[in-house]
């Protein structure tokens, strides 16, 4: 789960990291007052309008205004509240901007890169920063990943003061800073800890000509499977920026997550759904979701599956494929029949079962009044939803 960089700034202010604060503007009309006051709260004139989405790369997509004064704020709030803000983080489509953030704003002497998150390689987490804050750190680490200090943290320990003076010391900052940074960098890792973060990013983290160190933004991943003890931040969710169809599959239970293919799956397992999708992928093929249906494949729920499967348009086929262990495979069998005939489908649909009861549920398909294409193994399901949905497209 995501959140948005207020939110964020929020829940590292709880643990002690300095941040650029203000006050959030979701109805034009508080406007006005709101700018008042986060002028009048932080004794400035000039302020920084900053669109909340989930996407970075806010500022290029002409999201972060700076203002030199009242006028200009409003004038920039109104154009950005509303807008429909494209990023190389949001695709071409955009995202529609419905919360403004008015900060307050500094004068930035340096910038740096700050961001924690899990190195799978090592089976622990890794604290990264580099002096090249402020820019896209993906081309940092392609063109100049010397730049890029690292540390690995063991999960079961927090971050120590040497590990902490070693990132510190990778940015060449001054004692005073230094010490500063310190105390930061251990804060963040023990946010990121107890919060049940899977990435936390400051991007950048400014030296301000005060020689303040300050994080001025905040970008927050959580552990979607902890966040029944993060009550806090599951109340911090917006559901205007979830993907809709993730959102109803979720009230169903279903695991799914839209993907930019043309190959639906409907698969039990979240194992064997990234191996039917690779295996579209290998068999030249793109696939166009994630969604797992656990161990609750009966009709409703392959019915379910289907409807948000389909509400993606550019799917042109669709693959079942379904290891019958704790699942009986005849089991899944009437429920695809029952769900094509009540939904009326006008995709193809391949279907490949294997497990408990698995001749029993060929049997069910090949005399039901469905039109459905058997496979008899996984590279034989890939193959034919590959052929069908290029047929289809074409």
């Amino acid at each position: 789960m995501k959140i948005h960089e207020y939110q964020g700034k929020k829940i590292l202010s709880k643990f002690n990291v300095p941040v650029q604060d203000g006050f959030i503007i979701n109805d034009i009309k508080d406007a006005e007052n709101i700018i008042q006051k986060v002028q009048k709260t932080f004794n400035t004139e000039d302020v920084i309008v900053k669109a909340q989405i989930h996407a970075g790369g806010r500022g290029k997509g002409g999201g972060v205004k700076y203002a030199s004064n009242f006028t200009k704020a409003l004038s920039y709030t109104k154009d950005i509240l509303g807008m429909n803000l494209v990023t190389h983080q949001t695709g071409p489509e955009g995202k529609l901007v419905k919360k403004v953030f008015i900060t307050e704003a500094y004068d930035i002497k340096r910038e740096y890169y700050a961001a924690i998150t899990l190195d799978r390689s090592k089976k622990m987490d890794v604290f990264m920063v580099s002096t090249e804050g402020g820019v896209n750190i993906e081309e940092v680490a392609e063109k100049t990943p010397e730049k890029i200090i690292k540390t690995w943290i063991h999960p079961m320990e927090y971050l120590s003061t040497k590990e902490a003076e070693k990132l510190a010391i990778g940015l060449n900052l001054s004692n005073n800073l230094k010490k500063d940074a310190i105390k930061i960098f251990k804060n963040m890792y023990k946010c990121y800890k107890d919060m049940d973060t899977t990435l936390l990013e400051i991007n950048p983290l400014v030296v301000t000509e005060q020689e303040k160190v300050v994080a001025l933004d905040a970008k927050f991943n959580f552990d979607s499977n902890a966040l029944f003890r993060q009550q806090d931040v599951l109340k911090m969710q917006d559901l205007d920026e979830e993907d809709p169809a993730e959102l109803e599959a979720s009230e169903f239970d279903l695991n799914y997550v839209k993907l930019e293919g043309n190959v639906g799956c409907m698969v039990n397992g979240a194992g064997l759904a990234m191996a039917t999708m690779d295996i579209i992928k290998i068999s030249g093929g793109k696939p166009a979701n994630f969604l797992d249906v656990g161990g609750k494949a009966n009709a409703d729920t392959i019915k379910n599956g289907f409807k948000i499967i389909l509400k993606d348009k550019n799917v042109k086929a669709v693959l079942i494929n379904i290891f019958g262990g704790i699942v009986r495979c005849d089991r899944v069998a009437n429920g695809v029949v029952q769900a094509v005939n009540d939904l009326g489908l006008d995709v193809p649909v391949v279907v490949r079962l294997e497990g408990t009861n698995a001749e029993i549920a060929k049997e069910i398909l090949s005399n039901s009044n469905v039109e459905i294409i058997p496979a008899n193994n996984l590279q034989d399901a890939a193959n034919k939803v590959v052929n069908v949905a290029i047929k289809e497209k074409n």
